[in-house]
C-alpha cells in the first residue's frame, strides 16, 4: 500500500486532527449554548440596567428599568415579551461559539502540546497553562467578535420594543448587513478590545482551571479520567471564569450596546478604559459585577454541559482525552 493510500485509510480524526477537534468542540459548544442561553440573555439585561452614561445623556428618556434580580428579570422577559424571547439572539450566539470555541480549543491544545511542551503523564506548570489559556481565548474571541456584537444587540431588541423604540434588525443576517453598512468592516469589530480582554480572562479561568484541576486530580488522587473527574474540573473552571470575566463582560456589553454615530463611533464611551472609569465613578465598584450570579449560574452549567459533551464526543470518535 502506498503512503497516500495508507493515509486515506486512516480514520478522519487521525487524518485531520485539528479540523476534527474544531468540529467536535463546535458541536459540544452549540449544545451547551442552547441549553444555557436564557441565562446569558438575563445576564445581558442586568448589565445594561442602571447604566449611568445612559441616564446622564438622557438616552433612556427617564425610563430606567428597576433592578429585579436574575429570576424576576427572566420571569419578566417571559411574561412581557414571550417565552421565545428567552432565546432571542441564540442564532448568532451559536455562530459565535462555533468560531470562538473551535478556534480556542484547537489553539490551546496546539500551544500546550507543541509550543509549551507538556509531556504526557507529567504535571504542567500553572504559568504555562495560564499563557496558553489566555492566548487561545484572545485569538478565538477576535475571530468571533462580529457574531458576539450581533448577539448582544439582538438580545436588547425585546427591551427596545417594550420601550416603544423601533426595532433595529429583522434577523441575524439583516443585523450583520446593517452593522456592516453603517460602520463598515471595522463596525463588525466594535468593542473587540474589551471582548478580547474578557475572553483572555475567562479562558484563564476556564481552560486553564479545567486542564490544571483535571490533571492534578489524575496525578494526585485515585480518580480516573471519567465523568466524575470532568464534572469536578468543570465546576471549578466555571466559578473561576465567572469571577475573572464578569467585570470585562460588563464593559464589553455596554460598549457593544451603546448608540453610535454615522461613522460608527460610540456616543457614550471613548474606549473600554473610559467605560470602566465611568461605570465605577457613576455606579460604584460592585457595578462591575452586575449580572455575576446569572453569569456564574450560566457558566457553571455551560462548562459542565460543554466539557462532559466534548470529552464524550472525543472518546466516541476515537480522539484522545483533552
Amino acid at each position: 500500500m502506498s503512503p497516500a493510500e495508507e493515509e486515506r485509510s486512516l480514520p478522519l480524526p487521525e487524518r485531520w486532527p485539528r479540523a476534527s477537534k474544531f468540529a467536535l468542540s463546535a458541536c459540544a459548544a452549540a449544545v451547551a449554548e442552547l441549553v444555557t442561553f436564557p441565562l446569558d440573555l438575563t445576564k445581558t439585561r442586568l448589565q445594561i440596567q442602571g447604566e449611568a452614561a445612559v441616564r446622564r445623556d438622557g438616552a433612556a428618556a427617564g425610563q430606567a428599568v428597576p433592578y429585579r434580580g436574575m429570576l424576576r428579570t427572566a420571569a419578566g422577559i417571559a411574561q412581557e415579551e414571550g417565552m421565545r424571547k428567552l432565546w432571542q439572539g441564540a442564532t448568532p450566539a451559536v455562530y459565535r461559539h462555533i468560531v470562538y470555541t473551535g478556534v480556542r480549543m484547537v489553539t490551546y491544545e496546539h500551544l500546550r502540546d507543541s509550543v509549551l511542551g507538556r509531556a504526557e503523564g507529567e504535571s504542567f506548570p500553572l504559568w504555562k497553562a495560564v499563557v496558553g489559556g489566555m492566548t487561545a481565548g484572545a485569538i478565538g474571541q477576535f475571530f468571533a467578535s462580529p457574531t458576539d456584537l450581533v448577539k448582544v444587540q439582538m438580545q436588547m431588541e425585546g427591551k427596545r420594543k417594550l420601550e416603544g423604540k423601533p426595532l433595529r434588525f429583522r434577523g441575524v443576517h439583516h443585523a450583520f448587513l446593517k452593522i456592516l453598512s453603517e460602520g463598515g468592516v471595522r463596525g463588525l469589530w466594535a468593542g473587540w478590545v474589551p471582548n478580547v480582554q474578557r475572553a483572555a480572562l475567562v479562558n484563564m479561568g476556564d481552560l486553564t482551571t479545567y486542564d490544571s484541576v483535571k490533571h492534578f486530580l489524575l496525578l494526585n488522587t485515585t480518580l480516573v479520567d471519567n465523568s466524575v473527574t470532568h464534572s469536578v474540573s468543570s465546576a471549578c473552571s466555571g466559578l473561576v471564569a465567572a469571577v475573572l470575566g464578569t467585570p470585562a463582560d460588563v464593559v464589553k456589553t455596554r460598549i457593544m450596546n451603546q448608540p453610535r454615530d454615522k461613522q460608527g463611533k460610540g456616543l457614550l464611551y471613548k474606549s473600554s478604559m473610559d467605560c470602566l472609569i465611568q461605570t465605577v465613578q457613576g455606579e460604584g465598584f460592585m457595578s462591575l459585577y452586575k449580572g455575576f450570579i446569572p453569569t456564574w449560574m450560566r457558566m457553571a452549567p455551560w462548562s459542565l454541559v460543554f466539557w462532559l459533551t466534548y470529552e464524550q464526543i472525543r472518546r466516541i470518535c476515537g480522539v484522545s482525552s483533552f
